[in-house]
């Protein structure tokens, strides 16, 4: 961004960080820290209000919530040449770390943030404590520090953040732009109930449809998982849902007074005749 838009979204950021310190709870020296506000931070937190982050939400995030954001195009416009740096963590374990390394960033306000990719988009995450953990590293002062936070995590279940705690941990997150398309799997137990309940409405719609000697005579054809007919995993219309994949037309019998009334000319009405004769119209 230019260097006008750039000092615009630092405002808005600013206003918007003032605006939640008023109401919320806060470590003291945000609002100094906040003068200080780096083009790269002001950028993330503008990136998630356009993800659907509201005011209140940013104090979750500026005490260290964890966030999901179903953009995968996030975790590359967050990697700042110069400030960013690749950083060893234990979230997100099923991704492929050396393909998406995670890479964190400090300032004044985001202290420590860090960020990577999931298997649909982006998290992020602020920090209380940097943290230089890694191969060949000797341990600092930050490194204990940094213990000492995840000793407060496992006491208080909440992420520490730069300026408080946040009850959005990575099993409680915050999610922005959730995409609704992505299919999610269920747990077997619920897999399995679900098929029954399916089955049941399915053994009922047959018997509602014909006689119940015709319906044991003649049965449907069974199939594999009758939860493969659920949103979008059958073929073109397929699906239960509004009508699901069903035909649905309505035909009526036309009423001959009906179209005979709507065949007629229009006939202007005298109060309007009246007017235009008179040459107000």
């Amino acid at each position: 961004m230019s260097a006008e838009r750039a000092e615009e979204v630092k405002t808005r950021v600013r206003l918007l960080i003032e605006i939640t310190a008023r109401a919320g709870q806060y470590r003291k020296g945000l609002l100094k820290a906040v003068a200080g506000l780096s083009r790269p931070e002001a950028r993330i937190i503008a990136d998630l209000e356009q993800h659907g982050m509201q005011v209140p939400q940013l104090n979750d995030v500026l005490c260290g919530g964890h966030v999901l954001i179903d953009d995968p195009q996030l975790y590359e416009d967050w990697r700042f040449k110069k400030v960013s740096h690749q950083r060893i963590s234990s979230h997100h374990r099923d991704i492929d770390k050396t393909r998406y390394p995670d890479i964190g960033m400090r300032g004044k306000v985001v202290r420590e943030k860090l960020h990577g990719r999931t298997a649909q988009g982006t998290w992020v995450q602020l920090e209380k404590t940097p943290a230089a953990f890694g191969a060949r590293k000797l341990p600092r002062i930050d490194d204990f520090r940094h213990l000492a936070d995840y000793v407060v995590y496992r006491i208080t279940r909440s992420n520490v953040g730069p300026w408080g705690l946040s009850r959005r941990t990575e099993r409680r997150p915050m999610y922005l732009s959730p995409d609704l398309a992505v299919p999610t799997p269920l747990s077997p137990v619920v897999a399995e109930v679900l098929a029954t309940t399916l089955r049941r409405i399915e053994a009922d719609d047959d018997q509602a449809a014909a006689s119940a000697d015709l319906a044991a005579r003649f049965p449907p054809p069974e199939g594999v998982d009758p939860m493969l007919e659920l949103g979008q995993a059958g073929h073109g219309r397929a699906g239960r849902g509004l009508f699901g994949n069903s035909r649905v037309w309505v035909t009526e019998t036309p009423s001959p007074a009906a179209a005979a009334i709507l065949g007629k000319d229009p006939v202007q009405p005298p109060a309007a005749a009246g007017l235009a004769a008179g040459g107000l119209l």
